[in-house]
């Protein structure tokens, strides 16, 4: 029998190639796997924010049949405004409108859904709670899916946000500071992926975010706190205190990709790790 109880559930963001974890979560939906606490950044955050309103394939739908829309990625507006993609339309007409996101589910769900930012002033990871937020959760989960070099920061509860990813790529620590002594994690690299530091890219960001030093700061050292956390996972798997379901196979979509087939198999290829993990996990999941 599967036991949930102090059990978290942990997402891990990586652009686009959440698309896998997106396919991952229909799985769980499909079988009534409701984990009482989830946490992400950046796409993770979005995957938990679908997971937690139960509507499984929606992520499916706004990450991929928009894909081709300027409204929700331009070229075009990267090099005049600065920004990638279009946040208003992203977090605003898309869930209020086109494909809408069930708030109401969400809010009264008691599961607990964390989602991480980045401060860009001090670069620490900031972690909110849905009801901490209420209204303003959409604006959230912008603040946490938003990247360097192609978006802006985003102002929120007085304070500059960008992506969770750059403080806390995988917030484990903090779901087991919150009390659960399991946690299952998605993870949207193979196992064995490590970080590489990039000196040049630093000193672009450096120069990039002079005035925003949490945000150059925490990309300084992304790799070496990456690799950490992937070795501190690596640990607790082999010693059975975590589940990991991972690509079994390097997921072909990239952080930022239009190609929709490359999106649909990402999608498919969670699904099926899912299954094929589906006996580990309910063996987990019992102990």
């Amino acid at each position: 029998m599967i036991n949930l109880r102090n059990t978290g559930l942990v997402l891990e963001g990586g652009g686009f190639r959440g698309i896998y974890t997106s396919g991952v979560l229909h799985w769980f939906m499909e079988r009534g796997i409701c984990f009482p606490y989830v946490i992400g950044i950046s796409m993770g955050a979005c995957n938990a924010a679908s997971y937690v309103s139960r509507q499984a394939g929606r992520n499916r739908i706004v990450n991929i049949e928009f894909v081709h829309d300027p409204r929700y990625m331009s070229l075009r507006r990267l090099l005049v405004r600065g920004e990638l993609f279009g946040m208003d339309f992203i977090f605003g007409t898309i869930p209020r409108e086109l494909v809408p996101f069930d708030f109401k589910t969400f809010f009264e769900n008691d599961q607990v859904c964390v989602t991480v930012v980045t401060d860009c002033i001090t670069g620490e990871p900031v972690y909110y709670e849905k009801r901490d937020i209420g209204d303003g959760y959409m604006k959230l989960l912008q603040a946490s899916s938003t990247l360097p070099f192609v978006g802006k920061p985003v102002p929120l509860d007085g304070r500059l946000f960008m992506d969770g990813g750059l403080a806390d790529s995988v917030p484990l620590a903090k779901s087991i500071r919150d009390g659960n002594g399991r946690n299952v994690l998605v993870l949207t690299r193979p196992k064995g992926y490590r970080k590489k530091r990039s000196p040049l890219v630093n000193g672009i960001a450096r120069l990039r975010y002079r005035s925003l030093p949490g945000v150059w700061k925490t990309m300084a050292f992304r790799a070496e706190r990456y690799n950490a956390a992937m070795n501190d996972i690596d640990r607790r798997e082999a010693e059975g205190g975590i589940f990991v379901i991972r690509p079994r196979e390097p997921v072909r979509a990239g952080r930022i990709d239009r190609n929709k087939n490359r999106l649909v198999d990402a999608y498919d290829q969670g699904y099926e790790d899912a299954e094929y993990c589906q006996e580990g996990l309910f063996s987990y999941l019992a102990g």
